[in-house]
């Protein structure tokens, strides 16, 4: 790997920014670092991503402000800075790229989409591990120097990111059906609670949760993404719109449900397994532990111990009791053997 040439600006501080930034320091590149909010640069700075120092000649400038503003960002940094190669970390590509093409310098320009985040935002909660094992898209255009493709990729490998390369506009169209109408989706579900009664809410379990743990992201910033991309994502709400008169249609006649519901259980078996390509068959155990210091360590002790891999996780509170529900996935062939283990400890577990 050629090693990135210091200086590196990062231009917003943000969550992404401010992680780019902190993965980047990790690996000893001098980074410096501007916003337009100068709160955002001092927590930066305070956690370490960097310095606030004017620079004159960056080797690469990463681009890390709202949606809305990244284009106009892009375009600035290859004017003022000709030697840079420039990315930038937006979630929607089309709309950066027709700005830039034509423009002095747009050979050094590839647009970049780390495919990490969280509902949180700003650099109070960034990470530098946050990219570790992420699709780390890349958009190049015919345009775009080799050499400017091979550093930004670089750059996603180093902070742990698998890059993808991609068409602008198949970017655009992907990220409407994986990422922003599932934000859709899920704020309007927890929209539905604003008037619930407390008796409906206490009944919430983890299935909710997880349905509208994204509807806690900046609304602000979500404002500008999907109106970035608002016709992939029309189209994508469009067809869900048309599910959903199927099944308003069957439930006022009483008719059968099962194939919407077996084409949404068969939809959610496409998801890649969490190293890629297919799924394994996993299967859960259930396992009760005392929502008390050392119990959650203890317990991934002993799965360690018994040779069973946890493949994924997860844990729902039991509503009014110090007790949690761990659910563990693991693979198959091995849970029988996990339950065994676990119930001769004195573990209530079960599959």
């Amino acid at each position: 790997m050629t090693a990135v040439l210091p200086p590196t600006l990062v231009v917003g501080c943000g969550l992404i920014g401010t992680s780019v930034a902190l993965g980047l320091r990790s690996h000893g590149i001098d980074v410096h670092l501007v916003d337009a909010d100068p709160e955002h640069v001092r927590v930066a700075v305070a956690r370490g991503a960097g310095v606030a120092d004017p620079v004159s000649d960056p080797a690469l400038v990463v681009v890390a402000v709202p949606p809305r503003a990244t284009a106009e960002a892009v375009r600035a940094a290859l004017r003022d800075w000709p030697d840079a190669v420039v990315t930038d970390v937006a979630s929607i590509k089309g709309r950066i790229l027709a700005a830039v093409k034509g423009d002095p310098g747009a050979e050094r320009y590839v647009g970049g989409h780390p495919m990490a985040g969280s509902e949180r935002s700003g650099p109070q909660a960034a990470s530098g591990q946050l990219f570790e094992g992420r699709p780390w898209v890349l958009t190049p255009t015919n345009g775009s120097a080799d050499a400017s493709v091979r550093l930004v990729e670089e750059v996603a490998v180093m902070l742990g990111g698998v890059p993808i390369t991609m068409d602008a506009d198949a970017h655009d169209d992907a990220v409407a059906l994986v990422s922003h109408v599932p934000q859709v989706v899920s704020s309007l579900t927890a929209a539905r609670l604003l008037n619930a009664p407390t008796s409906h809410l206490a009944l919430a379990g983890q299935g909710l949760r997880d349905v509208t743990r994204i509807a806690g992201s900046d609304p602000s910033l979500w404002q500008d993404i999907l109106g970035g991309n608002a016709t992939a994502v029309r189209d994508v709400l469009g067809a869900v719109r048309a599910d959903l008169d199927v099944v308003l249609e069957a439930l006022d006649a009483g008719r059968d449900l099962s194939a919407v519901l077996k084409s949404g259980r068969e939809g959610a078996e496409l998801l890649p397994g969490k190293h890629g390509g297919a799924r394994p068959e996993l299967v859960t155990v259930f396992v009760q532990v005392s929502d008390a210091p050392g119990e959650l360590s203890r317990l991934f002790a002993r799965v360690g111990g018994s040779g069973v891999n946890i493949e994924d996780l997860r844990i729902d509170h039991e509503l009014g009791r110090p007790v949690g529900l761990v659910e563990i996935a693991v693979l198959a062939a091995r849970a029988e053997h996990l339950v065994d283990v676990l119930t001769q400890d004195g573990w209530t577990a079960y599959r």
